[in-house]
């Protein structure tokens, strides 16, 4: 098949949309697909052009068996809410000349991921052009969380700016999200219950596993056996809740001095954290890792930390979950209970109270003092992660629907999904 992937965020980036991005062209290659992406310059999470990279000038090139097209985009130095706009709102300008000359190489599928949605016009149209269905990709609800979190302000600019995105998202022929409350959301938009999709994200779990030593970090950090770490890796956005971390880390520097934490990311909040943990000795704080050492970082936690702002719980399902789980240690978040982060987390590790730094600090510290714990909630992350985010198993479903899509086989409800109906006895709903 022919893949047509359009989005701002693309491999080398290591965190986020462009990891999953990346991941999904690579893995289409090396199934034999043939895969063209269209998308911006390497940028995130640090909100600069990566080295080798201009944001403004186009350019084409190949990367992991994908033909790739970087289209610039203007990168604002602060991004607040409407330097994010308008950001985006760049790069769809800039970028939609190219994805729609792709029409011509006629592909099966356009696949579109949003963040960011200002790219959906040109997808839409892209695939009318071409013949071929759109398929929308939604990682988190970037509009409704940037109502939620303040980045945006107004009830009539929110008014407009949902009716378009239900507008647009009622023409698209697949829209697929990373959760099943996030799937329900599309519904309640007023997408056909034919037409959504469950796309969780993956994890490669032969790649990372749970370490059966200790990690190389442990010497390269002075972290001596007794040492009990709870790590936080990933982008320092200002969505995650990290303040808490740093509070709690203040409230257990006496009370558990066993425990170090370890953060590890970049973005925009890592200025503040800095300034917010520079005088306690229990906290080290590491830049983004390379890929090739994810495994030996996830390895390094005893407990890995997951917190969350409570206004955003069922907008978005953190990708860094999927390799956490994977690691098989045991995870504490502080995400809002029943949402869907919560019921994964409650099968294998702790919950705490959002917006609580000492409900969190008692979380870590009951685990701290309880290894048997921590190894049996370890060992309940890696099982689910085996039966429900294995690479291979996610991006093998993805493919067949596509297949079965592009054949124009009809489809029909499940749950809160759809499959093709002439494999409906063999579908088994996903826990």
């Amino acid at each position: 098949m022919k893949f047509l992937l359009y989005g701002i965020n693309f491999a080398p980036e290591p965190t986020g949309i462009g990891k999953v991005t990346g991941e999904l062209s690579s893995w289409l290659a090396a199934q034999g697909h043939e895969v063209r992406v269209v998308c911006a310059p390497p940028y995130y999470p640090e909100w600069r052009v990566g080295a080798g990279h201009s944001a403004w000038r186009w350019r084409q090139h190949d990367m992991q068996e994908a033909r790739v097209w970087r289209c610039p985009l203007w990168i604002p130095a602060r991004p607040t809410g409407s330097a994010r706009v308008l950001h985006q709102l760049s790069f769809a300008l800039a970028s939609l000349p190219v994805v729609l000359r792709q029409a011509l190489w006629r592909p099966d599928v356009v696949w579109v991921c949003a963040p960011a949605f200002a790219c959906t016009p040109g997808a839409l149209l892209a695939a009318r052009l071409a013949g071929a269905p759109a398929w929308l990709h939604l990682q988190d609800y970037e509009v409704d969380v940037a109502f939620d979190t303040g980045l945006l302000r107004g009830a009539l600019a929110r008014r407009w700016v949902t009716g378009l995105e239900r507008w647009l998202l009622r023409r698209f022929d697949v829209v697929s999200s990373i959760s099943h409350r996030m799937v329900q959301r599309a519904l309640q938009k007023g997408v056909a219950h034919d037409r959504v999709r469950f796309f969780p994200n993956w994890v490669d779990v032969s790649a990372v596993q749970p370490l059966s030593r200790p990690s190389d970090y442990r010497r390269e950090l002075g972290l001596d056996d007794g040492r009990v770490v709870a790590l936080f890796s990933g982008t320092l956005g200002a969505k995650q809740g990290l303040l808490l971390v740093a509070e709690a880390a203040r409230l257990l520097a006496v009370r558990c001095p066993q425990l170090m934490f370890v953060i590890c990311g970049n973005g925009v909040m890592q200025p503040t954290l800095q300034q917010a943990t520079a005088d306690l000795a229990n906290v080290r704080m590491l830049p983004l890792q390379p890929r090739e050492r994810v495994p030996e970082l996830m390895g390094l936690a005893d407990i890995h930390l997951l917190p969350q702002d409570p206004d955003v719980a069922d907008l978005v399902m953190p990708s860094k979950l999927t390799t956490m789980l994977s690691s098989g240690r045991a995870v504490v978040s502080t995400a809002k209970p029943g949402s869907e982060v919560a019921e994964v987390v409650s099968r294998c590790g702790m919950l705490s109270a959002p917006g609580s730094a000492a409900a969190l600090a008692d979380a870590l510290e009951q685990l701290v003092n309880d290894a048997p714990r921590r190894a049996s909630l370890g060992a309940a992350a890696r099982a689910y992660a085996e039966a429900n985010l294995a690479a291979d198993q996610v991006l093998g479903r993805f493919a067949a629907q596509c297949e079965a899509l592009r054949a124009g086989r009809p489809w029909v409800a499940l749950g809160d999904t759809a499959v093709p109906a002439d494999e409906l006895a063999e579908v088994r709903d996903i826990p």
